[in-house]
């Protein structure tokens, strides 16, 4: 395989590129920072020529020209073709079959790298062998234009810890929309919100102040406002500012935010949901114009005209969307992807901006401290646990030396926890992780992986081929064995993308063949994330954390070997198909496969692979009594592809498109179309209490 570079025009940055293949005529296209990749298949080897990105209409960061006849796809993909005026020709999907007349097209695909093609000539679009083929009259320029989705922060503001120029601090988040219309609902057009950092005064550079949206927030000066109002003040580009009590208030109207039964937090909640809802209802009035399961359930029930509201300002736009009874629409949202409990420090002031893109749900911290009773134990404690002596008869014994707190149970896909204490049950997020994340090293190599396994007697969790299965994403897989210090001190600072370590920890180190190390003790740490499945790992996860890496998953007590090797397994393979760090591990709670002793450090949102169709999906299966089978699929938001992307099943007869979170519409399956169903990628899939996974799974012979 041959790597040929095209440079960025623009000079924005890293960007992704193209690699030449040398046994596959075609090219694939690689984000070297968040380690996505595909590929496109040509009818003849070509030769990558570099054009301006300023002659490409689409918003890319590098572009390049290639001559062939045909394009392929090994996977079944979605596209948006438009014309260079942007009106939408035709939406691909899974049922495609047609031609377009000579023209001049820009195709938007639904790739893990943003993607576009541009072309002059008539197109043939065929779906029809699971793959998306498109071919041109004869030997055509096909130009090429990619973008990678990681953003980093455009500017830094400064802000001292008074309230008020924390309001401040938190209004110039807004600045990071592309947009203003319902099209910032899109993942893709929320931007990093700038970085915030504490001076001697108040300072927000021209470039960062918030959009002009006609749009003021008004709270209390205190933290406990503040914080929970930063992802709505960022989602409408609201100016937050001093006020007697919480309210929204625009040219024309005051919308209180301290509803008598929700209380502040629950109207903010609110707020956000309703709004968030309607722009991607409404966006289908734009530049997708999709057939969306949400609209058709929401337009019979509500007095809104969608292509006025689509051309309204946001201000107007927003009166109109809480015009309507938030009972109306309670049933029809999606799940929320996050939800974070954030203690009143006023340092927290500098941490939200990592976390706001996902505009997730922010409440105040009231953990409580728990007994050591509730930091349970995998499978029993009479297993040989995963201690250095296997006395088992010892109590399960006490981690961190912060106190244990429980963040409450808020009807999202995860939960994390930001500030002093050690949360069960969520993510513990670490500061640290972020930064490292902006400022990873980016490559184009395979993904690589290091499993080491420090104990000959817990080798069967990773006997056969845990990571790397995937035909289409290369892995790099390396397995170790009885590491020494200085052995495992050098894997630890080799770069790494994720590290599985099964072995024993002691008093915050590893233990090795010749003694014990401290992560503390490795200068730099290039592993960026990691699985530490052994006993009471939550301190060395840290100290990782703090010397360079990203998120991982550790234990805060001991972990019965037995349980602790369908844990690792598990949530290895779920790491392998594109779930992020958080998902994985709350998929592995809800099979009852782990209590509370697991917990995700860092930022737990990073995955290490991408999902096939874009978003990670978990099936959960029911056989009917005439021989059909009843399919229920969650999608589970993952980076770049967060709330607001939409998932259109691949299944015959299924054209309508769905909001990415939580559960898609439920459609009932014939034997083979399941099958067929299952084949198009590996994915879980819940049957009769059993997690299983498509790959393996024999629809006739396993679930009859």
């Amino acid at each position: 395989m041959s790597k040929v570079s095209v440079t960025d025009v623009a000079g924005e940055g890293v960007t992704p590129q193209f690699r030449l293949h040398d046994d596959l005529p075609g090219l694939t296209v690689i984000d070297p920072l968040e380690r996505n990749q595909f590929q496109i298949e040509t009818s003849r080897p070509v030769e990558l020529q570099a054009v301006p990105v300023s002659a490409f209409h689409a918003p890319v960061g590098v572009v390049a020209s290639i001559t062939t006849a045909r394009v392929r796809f090994s996977a079944l993909l979605g596209a948006y073709v438009r014309t260079t005026d942007n009106e939408l020709v035709c939406a691909v999907d899974h049922e495609t079959n047609t031609t377009l007349p000579n023209g001049e097209y820009y195709i938007e695909l639904t790739t893990p790298v943003k993607t576009y093609l541009h072309v002059e000539s008539a197109i043939d679009i065929d779906t029809s062998d699971g793959r998306l083929d498109l071919s041109f009259g004869g030997e055509t320029t096909v130009e090429v234009g990619s973008r990678s989705r990681h953003t980093h922060p455009a500017g830094t503001v400064t802000t001292t810890t008074d309230t008020k120029d924390v309001m401040a601090a938190v209004s110039s988040f807004g600045s990071a929309l592309k947009t203003t219309s319902p099209e910032r609902s899109f993942p893709t057009l929320r931007g990093h919100p700038p970085a915030v950092e504490f001076g001697d005064e108040l300072h927000v550079p021209d470039e960062l102040q918030p959009p002009e949206t006609g749009i003021r927030i008004e709270v209390p000066p205190k933290l406990k406002f503040i914080f929970p109002i930063a992802p709505l003040s960022y989602y409408l580009g609201a100016t937050v500012v001093p006020g007697e009590r919480p309210r929204i208030v625009t040219k024309s109207a005051t919308i209180p935010l301290d509803h008598p039964e929700r209380g502040f937090e629950g109207e903010i909640e609110r707020v956000l949901k309703q709004t968030f809802f309607l722009d991607c209802v409404t966006r289908t009035e734009g530049l997708y114009r999709i057939d969306l399961h949400e609209r058709k359930q929401v337009e019979p029930l509500v007095d809104l005209d969608f292509s006025t509201l689509y051309d309204m300002p946001i201000a107007e736009r927003l009166e109109a969307y809480l015009d309507v009874p938030f009972a109306t629409l309670s049933g029809l949202l999606p799940t929320w992807r996050l939800a974070i409990h954030v203690t009143a420090e006023s340092e927290n002031s500098v941490h939200l901006p990592y976390v706001i893109r996902d505009i997730p749900l922010v409440q105040m911290a009231n953990g409580v401290r728990e007994n050591d009773s509730t930091v349970e134990t995998v499978g029993s404690i009479r297993d040989f646990a995963r201690t250095v002596e296997s006395d088992t008869n010892r109590p399960v014994g006490r981690t961190p030396a912060e106190r244990y707190v429980t963040p409450p149970n808020i009807d999202t896909i995860e939960r994390a926890w930001l500030g002093e204490g050690a949360p069960v049950g969520g993510n513990k997020l670490l500061p640290k992780g972020f930064e490292h994340r902006l400022d990873k090293e980016h490559s184009t190599e395979d993904i690589s992986i290091a499993i080491v396994c420090n104990d000959p007697k817990m080798q069967a969790e990773y006997e056969d081929d845990l990571y790397g299965n995937r035909d289409e994403l290369p892995f790099d897989v390396q397995t170790y064995r009885n590491c020494s210090t200085a052995e495992l001190r050098e894997l630890l600072r080799a770069r790494t993308d994720f590290f599985h370590y099964i072995g024993h920890v002691e008093d915050g180190s590893f233990v090795c063949l010749d003694g014990t190390l401290d992560p503390s003790d490795v200068s730099h740490v290039g592993v960026d994330m990691f699985l530490l499945n052994a006993c009471r790992s939550y301190v060395p996860g840290k100290r990782l954390i703090e010397a360079g890496s990203i998120g991982g998953i550790v234990t805060y007590s001991e972990v019965g070997n037995a349980g602790a090797t369908v844990v690792g397994r598990t949530v290895g393979r779920l790491l392998n198909t594109g779930f992020p760090l958080r998902s994985a591990l709350s998929i592995a709670r809800e099979q009852r496969l782990v209590g509370n002793q697991y917990v995700v450090v860092g930022d737990g949102g990073v995955e290490i692979a991408q999902a096939d169709s874009g978003v990670p999906l978990i099936h959960f299966v029911e056989s009917l009594d005439d021989g059909q089978y009843r399919v229920r699929s969650r999608s589970h938001p993952a980076n770049g592809r967060s709330m607001g992307g939409t998932i259109l099943p691949f299944i015959d007869g299924v054209q309508t498109h769905s909001l990415s979170g939580g559960d898609i519409p439920t459609v009932t399956l014939a034997g083979d179309e399941l099958q067929a169903y299952f084949d198009l990628e590996e994915t879980p899939v819940v049957y009769d209490g059993t997690l299983h996974w498509t790959s393996e799974v024999d629809v006739a012979r396993d679930f009859s």
